[in-house]
């Protein structure tokens, strides 16, 4: 496991910078979506999710984070227009980089606010 890479994308995420984070990840990376069933599947993909999501959140910031030897969690707090969010953004590393992203958020409220504003950044990006 590389906690260079962990860092790394911390790092990226906190900048905003959603192409340095997606470039950690392996071409068949997989990305589990707080508020969609199905996982989007590839580095491309999840490249468009960070980006909208940057967009999305508002004072993003990592409060906390957690390693164990299945992967590494770090705990954020944002906003979602009015609505306060926390949520865990689950990172699992392989050989040749980050291999998944799961990502959990609550309240239900705030997860409805997100849902609502990423499906129209996707559907601007051609991708929703």
């Amino acid at each position: 496991m590389s906690s260079d890479r962990f860092a790394r994308f911390r790092a990226a995420v906190e900048r905003g910078d959603a192409d340095a984070a997606a470039d950690l990840f392996t071409a068949d990376a997989v990305f589990h979506s707080p508020i969609v069933h199905k996982p989007y599947e590839g580095r491309e993909s999840l490249r468009m999710i960070l980006r909208a999501v940057v967009r999305v959140f508002e004072d993003f910031r990592y409060d906390a984070e957690f390693s164990g030897p299945d992967g590494h969690v770090l705990w954020f707090r944002t906003r979602v227009g009015e609505r306060a969010l926390d949520g865990v953004d689950i990172l699992r590393d392989g050989a040749d980089g980050l291999v998944e992203l799961t990502v959990m958020v609550r309240p239900y409220s705030a997860a409805t606010e997100l849902r609502a504003r990423m499906a129209a950044l996707l559907a601007e990006q051609g991708t929703g």
